[in-house]
């Protein structure tokens, strides 16, 4: 078995409270990043955009985190916006990955989504062949207007997840995964 096989058919994320520092250094987060933007992108249009979220930012939005779920939830106590302030604050690094799919002439904006979400994994793969663990989520803030905007998203872009990036003692055990009997088929 080749090594990038073995990391394919061994990932596993990790939840973000079990994900510890340090984090991916800035040549690791170039790397990173350098792989993530190496996804086939039908027309070069690049449809996809990194936001990244550490330290003091992970503070600040967790701050409109909490302040959202407050405006919507006048009921929840403060242990709950504690924990919804925390959501983007468990690991060292979170990286918003923004799809920035929209109409185009020749490439359906399907294929735009698609190259988004192939970005995501290939973010989610490098950081684990550097020796971090990850965790793709997207959670009720990665669809409040509220948060995207607090993020600078535009407002024809949207999430397609948060990828929660730091190292792990324990990793989960893995889930039962479908049996290829089930999901393949034959033409």
């Amino acid at each position: 078995m080749n090594a990038t096989l073995d990391l394919l058919r061994t990932r596993r994320s990790v939840p973000p409270a079990l994900l510890s520092g340090p984090g991916p250094s800035a040549e690791e987060r170039g790397t990173i990043l350098a792989a993530a933007a190496r996804v086939p992108d039908h027309g070069k249009l690049a449809p996809w955009r990194f936001i990244l979220i550490e330290g003091e930012g992970q503070e600040r939005i967790g701050r409109v985190v909490a302040g959202t779920y407050a405006a919507d939830h006048p009921e929840a106590d403060a242990a709950r916006l504690a924990a919804e302030a925390a959501r983007l604050a468990q690991a060292p690094l979170v990286i918003a990955v923004v799809s920035r799919a929209a109409a185009h002439a020749k490439i359906p904006e399907w294929e735009q989504v698609l190259s988004a979400g192939a970005a995501a994994m290939n973010l989610v793969v490098a950081a684990n062949a550097l020796g971090f663990r990850t965790s793709w989520l997207t959670e009720w803030m990665t669809y409040d207007r509220r948060v995207l905007d607090a993020l600078g998203l535009a407002p024809t872009e949207r999430l397609a997840g948060f990828v929660h990036v730091g190292r792990a003692e324990q990793v989960p055990g893995d889930r039962p995964r479908p049996a290829l009997a089930d999901i393949v088929s034959r033409y």
